[in-house]
């Protein structure tokens, strides 16, 4: 199993951390690579205005608890996919920086949702967000959702509009739906008729490299965030490409993979 590029997931002991594991163990198992579970956490005072030492015995608590949660991550990853190579780091780190650095070498980083910090109303947590606009790989940023299962079940969503992010979008979907022995379907969400047909062009070609995988195409006239959102409930993950053709050109992520990220019913990919 191919220890180069490994599947990196981001550990903190909450319940979506635990999820986002198990997600990333399984994808790990499908690539043949190994997974590298990160628990990246800070010394309360190491922000303080002046340089205060961390007592001994309370460093060492911290120490023994973050150890304890990559014990824990390790066994559930284990259960989940036998025989899997794990590898574990444990950095002093803000956790968004220490998965961002993570990721340079990595072929996918998955989170959770959202973590033990932050607040509970929000629908994403900040280390997700950092993680889909700087990650220098496939950010996956995965939840469990309570929507009753849509038209798109099971399968692979990928939004396409014409872009490159679009085109390594599904060249990334492909790749999943292919790991998972899922369907895929490309959903481009347009204003003109006259859009359709490179795209139809495009994800036959994608379809050719991966004859197994059964693909629909599906345009709808409807904005693109809501079209994606809708089609999500149930899927197996949803991709986006970071950016696509609107908007300006100075933007980390577009408006149509920040609603992604916030709003989808299932796991997503922000595709670079």
């Amino acid at each position: 199993m191919g220890t180069e590029m490994p599947v990196v997931v981001g550990v903190d002991g909450s319940d979506e951390g635990r999820f986002a594991l198990e997600w990333a163990a399984r994808d790990a198992a499908h690539r043949r690579r190994a997974l590298r579970i990160v628990h990246a956490y800070v010394w309360p005072m190491m922000y303080a205005p002046v340089a205060v030492p961390v007592p001994a015995p309370y460093e060492t608590g911290l120490q023994e608890a973050a150890a304890e949660i990559l014990r824990d991550a390790t066994e559930r990853a284990q259960a989940v996919a036998p025989g899997l190579a794990i590898e574990t780091d444990m950095p002093v780190q803000q956790p968004a920086a220490a998965l961002i650095a993570a990721a340079e070498p990595a072929s996918i980083v998955v989170v959770g949702n959202r973590g033990r910090g932050g607040f509970s109303g929000l629908m994403l947590g900040s280390v997700g967000v950092a993680l889909a606009a700087h990650a220098a790989c496939p950010a996956v940023i995965v939840r469990r959702s309570t929507r009753p299962a849509g038209l798109e079940a099971g399968r692979v969503v990928v939004g396409i509009d014409g872009s490159h992010e679009s085109e390594r979008a599904l060249e990334f979907g492909f790749e999943e739906a292919a790991f998972r022995g899922a369907g895929l379907t490309a959903l481009h969400a347009y204003d003109r008729d006259d859009e359709q047909r490179g795209l139809v062009e495009t994800t036959s070609r994608w379809a050719e490299k991966y004859p197994d995988v059964d693909v629909r195409y599906h345009g709808v006239r409807a904005r693109p965030a809501e079209a994606l959102a809708d089609r999500s409930a149930g899927s197996e993950l949803l991709v986006v490409g970071s950016r696509g053709r609107g908007g300006f050109a100075g933007l980390l992520l577009g408006s149509v993979s920040q609603a992604a990220i916030h709003h989808a019913a299932c796991p997503v990919a922000v595709v670079k």
